[in-house]
């Protein structure tokens, strides 16, 4: 690692209007504060602002070297790590732009992203990450670097140039604190500062040009609405290439100074979230679902004591939700929560790692109901707020004192929001993206000629201005007999249950519903051991007649909140783990619809028969 200095921050421009203006500005004002730390090895270490702002221009010095200037693509393909967001800021403070790739991406993603963006230097985390680069390298002419942060198992080294390397030239060279803040003043606010590759549910992901005004635009609007600053902390775990964690671990992370932890990840998460124990936390739908089917275990296999302690102040929890949701709480329910605090509720939220939470977001889809009110019982306050890529996450946002569930909150602060005639969503403001890039078509049937953004989604708004999303336009199912169903609000319900990992409505022209589903591996798993019921693979435990009789109870449950037409009269368990690779989700781990009818084609018209 290269030597750092404070002196970056003395060059910083007067006003922020970039990212990289305001890593400058913290680095003066709050230099010797801590901005980041990673676990390393199982311990964590740390870096202040002005090591931060040090690293991020020695970096951008480095891969000026290799002749990045303005307008020109640099990718990441890394898990999240200090490297990742010190590449980001240093890229676009030279007005480059930074093309994020996920860690799951196979090679054929890989080279489509890397060719389709027309990225100079790839900056790939170790071993792995880079041989999917080199497998379709000769397909990437514009590709003429390779940089590796992990060079551990790398056979061939001289191919390519290590990030310690890279980083240590900048360093080296003349003035690159001066330099990279003189790059910095010279930026042009309304200039692309990243690309956000969507999704790809329905087609090849399409690249979404955001610019440093957008990432403005969002830091203040999410400051001012989130109530956080300097003293919270953060564990940044999500894909940083998703714009969500991006806007929390890099965006608003730089603009209001909170310091971001990067823990060993994957199987350390719950580890890493004990240990750091953040003030604020975003997860999506699939996190806390995992986190409450993960207590809902435990409880199950507790002492009958326990069981009784939690099934009691569990619904002391759930009576209050509705009131601390809407801020009334009175003096004798303050002392059944005092009493359940103690004996409950911390604990719980500590072996969760949310002890320290005072605000808690949900996004990026949609959730039952049912999961927030388990959070809001134990004292996690989730507050839903509902934006996309295309408008830098800026929509709408869960008012902290009025808490409506089944909605997504209102209109942030700067936003105009309406639904059109056909239901579909619209918002325009200072988020609104630049447009999807070389992609012209897709562009103008996303941004109207008045600058509304159309977001593919069908909701509701009421008279007190809050967004209710029914579903994406696309998935909407129309039934034989006519009837309009939106399948996410099913298929939400559905997973509520500890037992079920995926559920896919099918039902489209059809005269009944039907589902695919996928069970929990560890918890079904452990409800098997637990009876003595033997299972070798995923497969085999789905096969099992008791498992899909488990399922039966889960979708009868179900099928009793629902009207007669929206009931799930047959399903069939997927007999494998779903897999970015194999096709089946993206890379945020969203169901791929089409792909799923095209694989179990069978299985369905099975289910017709």
């Amino acid at each position: 690692m290269t030597a750092v200095s404070a002196s970056v921050a003395a060059e910083a421009p007067p006003i922020a209007e970039s990212l990289p203006a305001k890593l400058l500005e913290q680095a003066r004002v709050r230099g010797e504060a801590t901005a980041i730390r990673e676990k390393h090895l199982g311990r964590w270490r740390e870096w202040t602002w002005a090591q931060y702002a040090a690293r991020v221009a020695h970096v951008a010095a480095g891969l000026r070297t290799l002749g990045i200037g303005p307008g020109d693509r640099v990718a990441v393909h890394s898990e999240n790590r200090p490297e990742w967001v010190i590449t980001d800021l240093a890229v676009q403070g030279l007005g480059a732009q930074t093309v994020g790739i996920y860690p799951t991406s196979p090679a054929a993603e890989v080279e489509y992203l890397l060719a389709h963006s027309g990225s100079c230097v790839l900056v790939a985390e170790n071993e792995e990450q880079l041989d999917k680069a080199l497998a379709v390298r000769e397909k990437l002419p514009a590709l003429r670097h390779l940089v590796v942060v992990d060079p551990k198992g790398v056979r061939d080294l001289d191919a390519v140039i290590l990030y310690d390397e890279l980083e240590e030239r900048g360093a080296a060279s003349i003035g690159p604190e001066k330099t990279y803040a003189d790059s910095v003043d010279a930026l042009d606010s309304a200039g692309t500062a990243i690309i956000v590759y969507t999704s790809g549910t329905t087609g090849p992901p399409k690249g979404a040009m955001l610019s440093h005004r957008n990432l403005v635009a969002a830091a203040t609007t999410f400051l001012d609405g989130l109530g956080l600053g300097p003293r919270d902390e953060v564990l940044s775990y999500l894909p940083l290439c998703h714009v969500g964690e991006r806007l929390f671990s890099v965006v608003n992370a730089v603009w209001s100074g909170w310091v971001v932890n990067f823990g060993e990840g994957g199987p350390s998460f719950a580890e890493d979230l004990r240990d750091v124990q953040p003030t604020f936390f975003c997860g999506v739908p699939r996190v806390w679902e995992k986190m409450l089917a993960r207590v809902e275990i435990r409880m199950s296999d507790a002492t009958p004591l326990k069981r009784l302690l939690y099934g009691v102040g569990l619904a002391q929890g759930r009576r209050l939700a509705s009131r601390r949701m809407a801020g009334h709480i009175g003096a004798l329910d303050r002392l059944v929560l005092a009493l359940c605090e103690v004996l409950l509720f911390r604990p719980l939220r500590e072996r969760l790692g949310l002890s320290r939470v005072h605000s808690a977001m949900c996004g990026a889809a949609p959730i039952a109901p049912q999961v927030l009110e388990f959070f809001w019982a134990i004292g996690v306050p989730i507050r839903e707020l509902y934006g996309q890529t295309e408008n830098t996450g800026l929509c709408t946002f869960m008012p902290r004192a009025d808490v409506r569930l089944g909605t997504v909150g209102v209109a942030v602060p700067g936003v105009e929001l309406r639904v059109a005639e056909d239901g579909e969503i619209l918002s325009r403001s200072a988020g609104v993206f630049q447009g999807y890039l070389d992609n012209r078509e897709a562009t103008n049937a996303t941004i109207d000629e008045d600058g509304w953004l159309h977001s593919g989604d069908v909701g509701e708004l009421d008279t007190d201005g809050f967004l209710r999303i029914t579903d994406r336009k696309k998935d909407i199912i129309i039934t034989a007999g006519g009837k309009n169903i939106s399948p996410s609000e099913i298929e939400n319900r559905l997973k509520v249950s500890p037992y079920l990992r995926e559920a896919v409505i099918i039902g489209d022209r059809r005269k009944y519903l039907t589902a695919l589903i996928g069970i929990e591996l560890d918890t079904v798993g452990d409800w098997a051991t637990r009876r003595g019921l033997a299972y070798t693979t995923y497969a085999d435990l789905s096969a099992k007649p008791e498992v899909v009789k488990l399922v039966q109870a889960v979708v009868d449950e179900v099928n009793r909140d629902f009207a007669q037409v929206e009931t799930v009269k047959r399903f069939t368990l997927i007999g494998k783990e779903l897999d970015h690779e194999d096709g089946e989700l993206t890379a945020t781990q969203k169901v791929k619809r089409a792909a799923l009818a095209r694989m179990f084609k069978t299985q369905i018209e099975a289910m017709y028969r």
